[in-house]
This record gives structure tokens, C-alpha cells and sequence, in this order.
């Protein structure tokens, strides 16, 4: 008999650690990765929630910000904008005495429909602190522009007179078809 109670013993035994294998392999484990997936979009989550409150906390400087930005663009006209960024190199040129020979603008898309980019290749002449100057001008001036390349070629053997190559972009809030 008492072969009998080993055997139901170690037979009860054997089905409770496959009970239990089971018991982990379907139940506790899927529990367990489910907690730590609900635990990562949580933190995901709460992230999410700070960067929310931090955007609504500066809301009113990104607000102003864009206003700046927004008074700084050329106008929605086409023919207006040419006409005031053109103005705007006349100053320029004027100021820093600067000889520019051509402006060739050309109108661009922007990389979504909410604005265009008016690129300006530029021609001018001068010395080194003259061109300096202009460059100064362009850079610091309130409209907003992008200096996209600069190149210098000298015209005689001594450098003085050197002519610059240039190319600017202004930004308009009006895709290009709304010429």
C-alpha cells in the first residue's frame, strides 16, 4: 500500500507543478507584461501631461512671440512684398554705400500651404568693411529674412574691391498662388 500512497503523492505533486506552470505560463505572465505595458503608457502619459502644462504655462510668451514673427513678414501681396523688400536693400545699400548691380527675386513654396519664400539673388560690390556693413544691415534688420549663402570673389589683385554674391530669403504668410 504503501506504493500506492507514493505514487497518488508524487502524481498530485507532478499535476500541481504542471498546474502551476500552466498558471504562470497563461495567466501570471500575460498579467505581469500587461502591467508593465499599462505602466509605460502611463508614464508616456504623464509626460504627455507635463508638456501640455508647460505649453499652456507659456502660452502667452509663444502668443506675443508669434506676433513679432508675424509683423515681421512681408505683406500677403505679391507686388507689395517685392516692392518693400526692394526698398528695404535700397536702405540698406544706401547706408553701408555698398554698389549693388542686380536683385534677381524669385517666388518659392514653402514646405506647407500657410506661406512662401521670396529668395533674392544679390549682386553688390565693395570693400571688405563696406560689404561688412551691408551684410549687417540685412542681418539686423526687422524684416525677416534668411541669409541663405554669402560668397566673396575678389576683383582686383590687392582684395580691395571685392564683389559679393548673395542669397536671401523673406518669408510671407500666404502660399504662392495668392499672388
Amino acid at each position: 500500500m504503501k506504493i500506492d500512497n507514493r505514487q497518488r503523492l508524487l502524481a498530485v505533486l507532478a499535476i500541481v507543478i504542471v498546474a502551476l506552470f500552466v498558471a504562470d505560463r497563461v495567466i501570471l505572465t500575460p498579467l505581469t507584461e500587461s502591467w508593465k505595458g499599462r505602466s509605460a503608457a502611463i508614464a508616456e502619459l504623464r509626460k504627455s501631461i507635463e508638456k501640455g502644462n508647460g505649453l499652456i504655462q507659456r502660452e502667452a510668451q509663444t502668443r506675443a512671440r508669434w506676433n513679432e514673427v508675424r509683423k515681421s513678414t512681408l505683406p500677403v501681396n505679391a507686388s507689395q512684398a517685392e516692392k518693400e523688400l526692394f526698398a528695404a536693400f535700397e536702405k540698406w545699400s544706401a547706408e553701408s554705400r555698398v554698389a549693388v548691380s542686380s536683385i534677381r527675386p524669385q517666388w518659392k513654396k514653402g514646405t506647407t500651404d500657410d506661406y512662401s519664400v521670396l529668395e533674392c539673388r544679390v549682386d553688390a560690390a565693395g570693400s571688405l568693411p563696406v560689404l561688412a556693413k551691408f551684410l549687417h544691415s540685412i542681418e539686423s534688420s526687422p524684416i525677416a529674412v534668411r541669409t541663405e549663402s554669402v560668397e566673396f570673389t575678389s576683383r582686383d589683385n590687392n582684395g580691395e574691391q571685392i564683389a559679393l554674391g548673395l542669397l536671401i530669403s523673406a518669408v510671407r504668410l500666404a502660399p504662392v498662388d495668392a499672388k
